[in-house]
C-alpha cells in the first residue's frame, strides 16, 4: 500500500528527502525537513495520532509513542483496531504536533497558532518477540517519564502478550512550523484592537499519591524534578 519510502540521508544529520507526500504545500515557508529539527520534536512530544485505511474506512487513534534511533514505536491493545491492521500490513499515516501559543491578530481572519509539527508515513512492522518487545515497552514508559522503569514492575508474560507493539521507519518524514506574531492586513493596522502572541506551554502539578499500598514509600525525584516540562511546581 502507498508508494515507496526513499533513502532519507546519505549521513546521520542529512535532511529528509521530501516525497510526493511529505512536502509542503500550504505555507511552503513553514515546511521543515532536517532531521535534527524533526527529532527534537518527537523527542518532546508523547502523544501521536495514528492513521489507517481499513475495509473503505478511515481509522484514527491517539496513542503514546517513543522514537527509538531512527524508528518510531507505537503501542497499543491487542485488539486495537489501527495497530492490528498496521501489523497485517496496512501503512500508517502518523501526527504528532506541539502548541507553542495562540497568535492573536486585529482581525479574526488572521487569527493563527503557533505550532510545531510532524507527518510521518510508512509501513509499520510488528514487535513479537518478547525480549524485544519488553525493550520497547521500557522505551515507551521512560519516554514518557524517564526513570519510571528503574521504579516500576515491568510487564510479565501475560501482559505483553495482551499488547500490540510496532515501529514505524522514520524515512518519509515532514515537519511544518510556524512561529512568530500576527500578520494584519495593512487597513487593520490602526485598530484599537490587542495583538500579540499568548504563549502556551505543559507545565507539571504537584504529584498527588493514590494515599494506598505500602507506607512509607517517597516520592521519586523523578517526579520532583521533572525534566520533561518547561517549568516544575
Amino acid at each position: 500500500m502507498g508508494q515507496t519510502s526513499p533513502t532519507a540521508r546519505t549521513g546521520p544529520e542529512a535532511a529528509f528527502l521530501p516525497t510526493a507526500r511529505t512536502t509542503v504545500r500550504r505555507h511552503r515557508e513553514r515546511g521543515r525537513y532536517d532531521r535534527e529539527l524533526v527529532y527534537a520534536i518527537l523527542d518532546e512530544g508523547f502523544i501521536c495520532h495514528a492513521a489507517c485505511q481499513v475495509d473503505g474506512t478511515v481509522w484514527m487513534i491517539p496513542t503514546a509513542y517513543a522514537r527509538d534511533g531512527d524508528r518510531l514505536l507505537l503501542h497499543g491493545a491487542a485488539a486495537n483496531h489501527v495497530l492490528k491492521a498496521a501489523a497485517a500490513g496496512a501503512e500508517l499515516t502518523v501526527t504528532v504536533t506541539l502548541i507553542d501559543g495562540l497568535v492573536l491578530a486585529r482581525s479574526t481572519f488572521h487569527h493563527s497558532i503557533n505550532y510545531r509539527s510532524v507527518v510521518v508515513f510508512g509501513p509499520a512492522t510488528p514487535i513479537e518477540e518478547a525480549g524485544e518487545k519488553a525493550d520497547a515497552m521500557v522505551r515507551l514508559v521512560d519516554h514518557i517519564l524517564p526513570g519510571r522503569t528503574a521504579d516500576a514492575r515491568g510487564p510479565n508474560a501475560a501482559e505483553l502478550a495482551s499488547t500490540r507493539v510496532v515501529w514505524l521507519p522514520l524515512d518519509e518524514v515532514s515537519a511544518k512550523v510556524r512561529t512568530g506574531g500576527p500578520i494584519d492586513d495593512d487597513d487593520d493596522m490602526d485598530l484599537p484592537v490587542w495583538a500579540g502572541v499568548l504563549p502556551l506551554r505543559p507545565v507539571a502539578g504537584p504529584p498527588q499519591p493514590d494515599g494506598a499500598g505500602a507506607a512509607g514509600v517517597a516520592m521519586p525525584t523523578y517526579l520532583s524534578q521533572p525534566g520533561r516540562w518547561k517549568d516544575g511546581w
